[in-house]
């Protein structure tokens, strides 16, 4: 073999590395104390400031959570969920899922303060991350350790929220395949669908399994029929403004009731009740609604850890926003 030959051969050795590696390699480029030296407090002026908001208004910290969610989903964290739409560009904020999202506000707030003490320096991808722990965290749920330096995109497509974000009408194969894609394992979907715990939907994201589940004006038959009779006397068929909470009794806790109801047949989504359907996500229902969800803090914590490195921006790529809501 010659030398041009062994040279051709590593190289093309190197680029199926390089190739394998590079999917990984933005979520390595993510690290704790990342802002250290840049913006030394602003992991406190953060925390601080999203405590000023939760305080005051716990039920906060479901949307809040859920905007991370919905930012992940669809290309990465990168914090375009936040972008506004322009005259050329309807973006992900105005798809009807994003629609009924809340607290652009908090973020907003969050970063003129951070802004004030480091310009241009922390990424609203990052304040996303980090309000979405300190959130759950401030509503007695875990804490985790969360590693910084995503970057912001300068780009968000409305129709790529219908095509990426998993629906609450999804069957578990749509679920499964729709988190796999974005490097999520069926455990993380079991342990994600557990922020449920917390907050509200609207009768339209269920009200189908009530009233005209197949097209013939019936009942979806997986759900408790006891509970479809409670759900109908707050929500009548065409309703789309009355907010029923998705853990009754304790959607401002954030704890493992959720699984119970799942359990109970009682999971307000079809994408919650779907987590019967699967052996691997059935199991972990059970196991958390039998022992008082005596894995669940930690499991979520570590799901919600993975799912920040989902697509993330890093060093050169993207841009800090000045401003959440556009781009620079």
């Amino acid at each position: 073999m010659g030398i041009r030959q062994k040279l051709l051969s590593f190289l093309f050795s190197q680029l199926i590395l390089v190739l394998m590696v590079s999917n990984h390699s933005n979520a390595m480029g993510l690290k704790l104390g990342y802002y250290h030296k840049t913006c030394p407090n602003a992991e406190s002026i953060i925390s601080k400031t999203a405590y000023r908001f939760i305080s005051r208004a716990p039920t906060l910290a479901a949307p809040l959570l859920r905007m991370h969610f919905h930012d992940c989903f669809v290309r990465g964290c990168d914090g375009s969920v936040l972008l506004n739409s322009t005259k050329i560009n309807i973006s992900e904020k105005d798809a009807t899922p994003n629609q009924s999202l809340r607290g652009y506000h908090v973020i907003d707030a969050v970063k003129s303060a951070v802004e004030e003490a480091c310009p241009g320096v922390v990424s609203c991808a990052d304040i996303l991350a980090l309000v979405a722990r300190d959130s759950v965290s401030m509503i007695h749920g875990p804490y985790w350790k969360v590693p910084l330096g995503r970057r912001d995109g300068r780009v968000s497509i409305l129709n790529e929220v219908f095509a990426e974000l998993p629906a609450p009408f999804a069957n578990i194969t749509q679920l499964k395949q729709m988190f796999a894609a974005k490097g999520l394992n069926t455990k993380d979907l079991a342990v994600l669908s557990g922020g449920h715990t917390i907050g509200t939907s609207h009768c339209l994201g269920f009200t189908n399994r009530l009233y005209n589940f197949t097209g013939k004006g019936d009942t979806d038959p997986s759900m408790d029929p006891n509970y479809i009779v409670k759900l109908k006397q707050k929500c009548k068929p065409r309703d789309t403004t009355t907010l029923v909470e998705m853990d009754p009794g304790s959607f401002k806790t954030f704890d493992e009731a959720y699984y119970t109801l799942v359990a109970k047949r009682r999971g307000l989504f079809q994408s919650d009740s779907a987590l019967l359907d699967d052996p691997e996500t059935k199991a972990y229902v059970i196991l958390q609604a039998s022992t008082h969800g005596s894995t669940f803090a930690k499991d979520f914590a570590e799901s919600m850890v993975k799912m920040g490195q989902v697509g993330v921006l890093t060093g050169n790529q993207g841009e800090i926003r000045k401003h959440c809501a556009l781009v620079n």
